[in-house]
């Protein structure tokens, strides 16, 4: 492994923290891999407001994993869906998008937990002005590609184990949530020159003989091969795995191009309305 990055504490509104872990002080992009970000678990009181107003994005795409929960997304492209406990859903923001999202309103009305990962998954720069689009995925939709005593691991895109996930990518993109029981251990695959992250959501494990903490993001050399990770304490962790993307990347604000002048573009047209409008 090349990287041990612990995600550190980042205020994303005045009121929202999040825990980054890419990019990092240390490491800063695994492309298609540009940003991850850990959200709660967020505790919401019955009747508490919370919500991210309207904002825009271009060239790339928000990614969301919601662990506990559950949560809504509205966009200016039609989109408005509500991605629940176990379920992904995956925003691809092209020319530009406006989008909002939060907990429900059914979850802030009576109260509850809140956890999610989003992922900010780049797209090859012939993809970057293609037509905005939305798709997502329940949990039970989610094949289990790895299930078995203590151990088991749930397939949201890309081909594993003779599996393929419902969340379809522009360059191959594996990503699976896992959970496994202490004193279990698992082999999991990196396929050769690809990225690969191991993120640890929550508990303690041993990768590839080297203990990692909950909140730490592992990123393997690309001749990684094979992983052996061990829970010494009950642990979630998400696996990642993808082609790079050997392009130039520019990522500023909610913006993710291959120059500065696309990105200063990209701020001036939302600036002057070309991203179109949202209800809040």
């Amino acid at each position: 492994m090349d990287h041990i990055l612990y995600a550190r504490e980042k205020n994303i509104t005045e009121d929202e923290t999040v825990r980054q872990s890419l990019p990092h002080k240390d490491f800063r992009f695994a492309n298609p891999f540009i940003v991850i970000h850990h959200g709660g678990p967020y505790t919401f009181q019955p009747g508490q407001h919370a919500r991210l107003q309207p904002h825009p994005h271009r060239g790339f795409s928000p990614y969301t994993f919601m662990l506990q929960g559950e949560g809504f997304h509205r966009d200016n492209a039609g989109n408005d869906e509500i991605i629940k406990e176990g379920g992904v859903q995956w925003m691809f923001a092209g020319s530009g998008i406006l989008h909002s999202e939060g907990p429900t309103n059914e979850l802030l009305a009576k109260g509850g937990v809140q956890e999610l990962i989003q992922l900010w998954i780049n797209v090859p720069q012939a993809n970057k002005w293609d037509k905005p689009f939305y798709q997502a995925a329940t949990a039970n939709q989610l094949p289990r590609v790895i299930d078995q005593p203590g151990v088991q691991f749930r397939l949201a895109s890309g081909d594993y184990n003779g599996h393929t996930g419902p969340i379809q990518n522009f360059t191959p993109i594996i990503s699976m949530i896992g959970e496994i029981e202490a004193g279990k251990e698992i082999e999991l695959n990196a396929t050769p020159d690809y990225w690969t992250l191991l993120y640890v959501v929550k508990g303690k494990v041993v990768v590839n003989d080297q203990p990692v903490d909950m909140h730490n993001l592992v990123v393997f050399n690309k001749a990684a091969g094979n992983i052996i990770v061990s829970a010494t304490e009950n642990a979630q962790v998400l696996f990642l795995s993808a082609e790079p993307i050997e392009e130039p990347i520019a990522a500023k604000d909610n913006f993710v191009m291959n120059t500065a002048e696309e990105i200063e573009q990209a701020m001036n047209d939302y600036k002057n309305g070309k991203f179109g409008s949202l209800s809040y």
